[in-house]
């Protein structure tokens, strides 16, 4: 009992530093934008209404959509919004044509959490930097370049995994959530009134007298939710019950207090206005907190980035990306991984942003309509898992998911406010990784179409074969092919060139599936093909590491024990040329060629030994 206390206490702990760092970094930001945006006037009234939107905004998006309704929506334990999409596109599977939509929304959803992967991390570290200014305007000149200092420190360390650092992460956001509660709290002292902003009436009543105002300022209210998509996509790691329990014991009381905290003081001093959160702190404590919010928006931004490599090994597993390279960070944890690529990709982005928008009230107003957008899709795929997944009565699908969808399209709506101020630039990154993924995706169909279309079946070619069969020669040859009973390239080769057969013959497809993990007794569907051959297809989930040596252990018992040291891995290499006339735009065609040739080895990605491996290359016209 004891040890599963002390374990749902770790767990807690961690899902406060990596789910809720970046929820807890919005006070930074949130309420100044509000006020800032020049669209709400400064009087008592609109201070009370607007804490009250603040307080019931996180209650519905976050306590009751994503803490109650979408944590319930797991897929075999797993969140996030591939997840999601997996487990929508498998409950309309007798749909095709729906099928179809929800996986374009979805994959659209997807590319859009690199946008918000930009941006997250530059208004944020901007945003705490920016403290300096409140400590001495000659600070100013300063934080954009200590911005991208800190920032490049957090990407170069990205290689040398995060388990190490992940061990302070939930104590220093524990400290960071005791310090924005206590500063709350000093001001709240000095005007209890403002807790009484909770009653749902003074948002009401804002509403009411301010609709056109209202519309416009819910694109700054949004910033009070950034990171909320963190709690369902990081449910894998943590659970549900340790999520649950930090955000009802520690985050949301925490951001409460600070927010009505800083009411309070506006109420006292409105010219507090310019930036609400620092003014809130004594002058002694000024260069400790902006210390403070510094660590607590890196590690908001480390979380971010793991997610950016977790959720783009998924989307390589599901089909959508190339092979890019994996480096495992952990001998322990196969979550811990590193992608070059990926990592060096956002910061570029990163950098561009900071240098562009300058400060964190320009990046805010890029800021809302990917989370949004987000949002959005999340309802929307939640539907139809309720609807056809759970197979709940269509009323109560409507009720349950039909008030939220009214409540994302208002918050996104007034977010398209925001598209020429800044908007477009997560939109525009969202929409690069779109296109890229689709053309990835509609080249490798029509790469397996051509080669489909070329093939010979399996079976009666090795019975055409061995009628007058080739030398045999001592080991194992284990041929990967992406089409399941037809006679790979590199064999054709392998007997064109070298003229001989080996002993055992393994014809390989890795195949992925759309479930987070496929456990080891349902890893290997072997078929005997006689003659020493077999047909073995290794399934994966998305959440998988392929390891095929490894997968083919399991053939020891059953007729054909791998040796190591005789085992050779033979490959096709195929080289794509782009030619006129049916199939993709030219642009993409020659884009997707591109992309086939920078893919990185097939050997590196599922883990071949790379002295065993024989790459035997051929050219494909699409």
């Amino acid at each position: 009992m004891s040890a599963s206390k002390s374990s749902l206490a770790a767990l807690t702990l961690g899902a406060i530093g990596v789910v809720y760092g970046d929820i807890g970094t919005s006070v930074l930001y949130a309420l100044k934008e509000v006020f800032g945006s020049g669209h709400v006037p400064f009087t008592e009234a609109n201070v009370y209404g607007i804490l009250s939107i603040f307080f019931w905004t996180l209650t519905v998006i976050v306590s009751i959509k994503y803490v109650v309704l979408v944590l319930r929506a797991d897929n075999h334990g797993e969140g996030g919004l591939v997840a999601m999409l997996a487990l929508a596109s498998q409950s309309v599977k007798d749909k095709p044509r729906l099928r179809k939509g929800l996986l374009l929304i979805g994959i659209f959803g997807t590319c859009l959490f690199y946008g918000d992967g930009v941006i997250t991390p530059a208004i944020s570290v901007l945003s705490a930097v920016e403290g300096l200014e409140v400590i001495s305007p000659g600070f100013k000149r300063f934080v954009i370049p200590l911005t991208l200092v800190i920032l490049f420190c957090l990407f170069a360390v990205q290689k040398r995994g995060t388990a190490g650092i992940g061990k302070f992460f939930g104590p220093i956001t524990v400290v960071w959530f005791m310090a924005i509660a206590v500063l709350g709290v000093s001001h709240i002292v000095d005007q209890p009134r403002i807790l009484w902003a909770i009653s749902p009436h003074y948002a009401l009543g804002f509403i009411w007298n301010n609709p056109g105002t209202t519309f416009i300022i819910l694109g700054a209210v949004v910033l009070c939710v950034t990171g909320g998509e963190a709690l369902y996509a990081d449910m894998g790691h943590f659970g549900k019950k340790p999520i649950r329990l930090a955000w009802f014991s520690i985050v949301m009381p925490a951001l409460t207090l600070n927010y009505f905290g800083q009411g309070a003081l506006l109420l006292d001093h409105p010219e507090a206005v310019k930036n609400p959160f620092y003014l809130m702190a004594p002058e002694w404590a000024l260069l400790p907190l902006v210390g403070l919010a510094t660590m607590a928006t890196v590690i908001a931004s480390q979380a971010l980035i793991s997610g950016a490599f977790s959720v783009t090994k998924q989307v390589i597993q599901l089909g959508y990306l190339p092979r890019l390279r994996i480096d495992h960070t952990s001998v322990k944890d196969t979550g811990q991984i590193y992608m070059p690529f990926v990592n060096w990709g956002l910061f570029v982005a990163i950098v561009l942003a900071v240098v562009m928008f300058k400060s964190s009230s320009n990046l805010a107003a890029a800021y809302g309509i990917a989370v949004c957008t987000d949002m959005l899709i999340t309802t929307i795929l939640t539907f139809y898992v309720v609807r056809y997944g759970w197979k709940y009565p269509l009323w109560l699908c409507v009720a349950a998911t039909g008030f939220f969808f009214v409540v994302d399209f208002a918050f996104w709506a007034s977010n398209m406010f925001k598209l020429f101020d800044g908007g477009w630039f997560p939109l525009a990154i969202g929409g690069a990784i779109f296109t890229l993924m689709m053309t990835w995706k509609d080249g490798r169909r029509m790469l397996n179409e051509k080669l489909r279309a070329d093939s010979l079946d399996l079976s009666s070619f090795l019975e055409a074969v061995f009628v007058s069969p080739p030398a045999r020669v001592e080991g194992t040859a284990v041929f990967l092919t992406a089409d399941k009973g037809s006679v790979p390239n590199a064999l054709l080769h392998n007997l064109k060139h070298n003229k001989v057969l080996h002993a055992n013959n393994l014809f390989v497809t890795v195949k992925s599936h759309e479930v987070p993990w496929i456990g080891l007794d349902k890893r290997l569907q072997i078929e005997s093909l006689g003659h020493d051959c077999w047909q073995v297809t290794i399934n994966y989930g998305f959440k998988n590491d392929p390891d095929v040596p490894k997968a083919l252990e399991q053939m020891r018992g059953r007729g054909c024990a791998l040796d190591a040291m005789s085992t050779s891995y033979f490959l096709s290499r195929d080289t794509v040329v782009p030619t006129l006339g049916e199939g993709m735009a030219p642009w993409r065609e020659k884009l997707f060629a591109q992309m086939h040739h920078n893919a990185s080895a097939a050997a590196d990605f599922l883990n071949l030994p790379n002295n065993s491996v024989v790459e035997l290359g051929s050219k494909i016209e699409i």
